[in-house]
């Protein structure tokens, strides 16, 4: 036989047994058939690898939107051995959620993060039960309470200050009579929240290469964690499991590098804790390392148990505020009428402070709006964390088998026009009046889920979101590069984490009359006390940004 004939044959075999498999589990008398189940309607399926092929050439919660449009609010999926519910009505998220939440708080576990909490699961991916119950405890009533966020303040408020700080100096330029540069505030928010989360979990003791080195495991973990692998789609197969080898290691290599980091992270804080260098505010670490010591559990709170939780908190409280203040900007950028209402707002409240404190921050009512109507705009994660079914039941008068994974696409329902006047418009203005909130009781509107597996740290991430937004809108006017129309940007939400095209934006400041200007341009730190005193006394204008002549940005300076 001639031999490429032959390795063609030898080729065909895998595909050939992965159709007979499929065609036998998809049989009425094969293994893989549930007799007496009403399943939910979903599209038609291929052989081997089911329903994927309808996500092609789409964002996922955007084609599983449209796929729910034709076949109904719950529908029945398989990607490849998988089967999958996907719940796209606010009626059906409330059955998942509320009704019969206990049987779908646990979270299916993919190879990767499998591999990943195999030492000792977070808060994230725990499976329920006893020992995740213990960790949630700790979290709501320890970690994440109001009185620790609130007891953060004075973090929130330093970073806040850099953050007005980077923008200046980044326009410095401007200041001088140069042409405006572009300002990546996209970038500036990213280190500000990720700055911001560091400091609290971590306390002074980081390093700046230490927010880097983290910011790399936190995108490495949203890539390796995020998706499907063919180990996922096809668990029960050998042959997948052999040809993921590779895959394997990467996955591998990840977790001992994440957990070598963690380690040293952890081994500074125990040597400063024998060392008798204690400081006046806890950060999150040494709380976690207070109760271990304390032993008042149920379970034991292992270091990698400890590591993993810690890792949760920095990539869901970098993840969420980062998303929400670029896609704030992005949409206020797109609406300029929206920016200046919540400028006049934000302007009016802090006319006579030297800075934007959290303390009146409950006075910026129409802020709040901008917040929520960006949340429901642009949900951080439009499918929310996967959740599987522990047991048979029903909802909406079909059949969830036990195992399969559940979707609730967040984003469709926060977009649908049976719940939303003008549902993909910005539009603030939508929520005065409307008692609809993102806490987990209105399921129109689920950024942060709802049931027992909300999200623990959604204060602690909305604080950083407020605070930065206000601060931003504070200091600067915010104008479009030369030649892009506003309203016209075609930007996306990639995969819900983040805009898939840098924010960049031109920050001007406020003249005299109101209008924008080329700013104030201080000579000296004497001439800079002056000018900042006149901007202070004067109540038609708009103290925005000081800046030295080498660029060197001055806003401690304001009275």
């Amino acid at each position: 036989m001639d031999h490429g004939v032959y390795y063609c044959l030898l080729a065909l075999i895998p595909l050939v047994y992965f159709l007979l498999k499929s065609l036998w589990k998809e049989a009425p008398f094969g293994y893989g058939s549930r007799p007496g189940l009403k399943l939910p309607p979903g599209p038609w399926k291929l052989p081997v690898i089911g329903s994927i092929h309808h996500l092609r050439g789409s964002l996922a919660h955007r084609a599983l939107r449209d796929l729910s449009r034709r076949h109904g609010p719950l529908m029945f999926l398989k990607f490849g051995e998988v089967p999958v519910i996907v719940a796209s009505t606010p009626e059906a998220a409330k059955e998942l959620m509320k009704t019969h939440d206990a049987i779908f708080s646990t979270r299916p576990l993919s190879f990767a993060v499998k591999t990943i909490i195999k030492d000792g699961p977070g808060i994230v991916w725990a499976p329920y039960g006893d020992h995740w119950r213990q960790l949630r405890k700790i979290c709501f009533m320890e970690l994440l309470s109001a009185r620790r966020v609130q007891s953060l303040r004075p973090v929130r408020e330093d970073k806040a200050f850099r953050l007005v700080q980077a923008v200046a100096s980044s326009t410095a330029a401007a200041a001088a009579g140069a042409a405006p540069p572009l300002v990546d505030v996209g970038k500036l928010v990213t280190v500000y929240v990720a700055d911001t989360s560091l400091r609290a979990i971590l306390g002074r003791r980081f390093k700046v290469e230490d927010r880097d080195t983290l910011l790399h495991f936190v995108d490495e973990s949203v890539r390796l964690a995020g998706g499907f692998t063919p180990r996922d789609l096809f668990p029960s197969s050998w042959l997948v499991r052999i040809l993921s080898c590779r895959a394997s290691r990467e996955v591998e290599a990840y977790h001992h590098s994440l957990f070598t980091f963690m380690d040293g992270v952890l081994a500074e804080h125990l040597e400063r804790r024998r060392s008798g260098e204690e400081e006046e505010e806890e950060d999150l670490i040494d709380v976690l390392l207070r109760i271990q010591k304390e032993g008042n559990l149920q379970f034991p709170l292992t270091m990698r148990i400890i590591e993993a939780v810690i890792f949760n908190l920095i990539g869901g409280g970098m993840e969420t505020a980062t998303t929400t203040l670029q896609w704030a900007m992005a949409e206020l950028m797109r609406n300029p009428g929206i920016m200046s209402k919540a400028q006049a707002e934000v302007r009016r409240v802090f006319m006579d402070e030297t800075k934007v404190t959290e303390d009146r921050l409950g006075e910026l009512p129409y802020l709040q709006l901008v917040i929520k109507e960006t949340l429901r705009l642009h949900v951080p994660g439009p499918l929310l964390i996967p959740r599987e079914c522990q047991e048979q039941c029903r909802i909406l008068g079909y059949d969830v088998p036990k195992g399969a994974m559940v979707l609730v696409n967040a984003w469709a329902i926060a977009r649908s026009p049976d719940y939303w006047e003008e549902p993909d418009t910005f539009h603030p203005e939508r929520f005065l009046g409307d008692t609809r909130d993102f806490k987990g009781n209105d399921f129109e509107f689920i950024p942060f889920g709802a049931g027992r597996r909300i999200c623990p740290g959604m204060a602690f991430g909305l604080a950083n979101v407020e605070l930065g937004l206000a601060s931003l809108l504070f200091y600067f006017d915010w104008s479009l590069p030369e030649g892009v129309v506003p309203g016209s940007s075609e930007s996306e939400d990639m995969c819900g984490h983040s805009l898939s095209v840098p924010c960049l934006c031109i920050p001007l400041v406020v003249d005299r009359g109101g209008s924008a200007g080329p700013g104030v341009v201080a000579l000296g730190r004497r001439r800079a006390r002056r000018t900042t005193w006149s901007y202070c006394r004067r109540v038609d204008l708009v103290p925005d940004r000081w800046v030295g002549a080498q660029g060197a940005a001055w806003p401690d300076l304001a009275c």
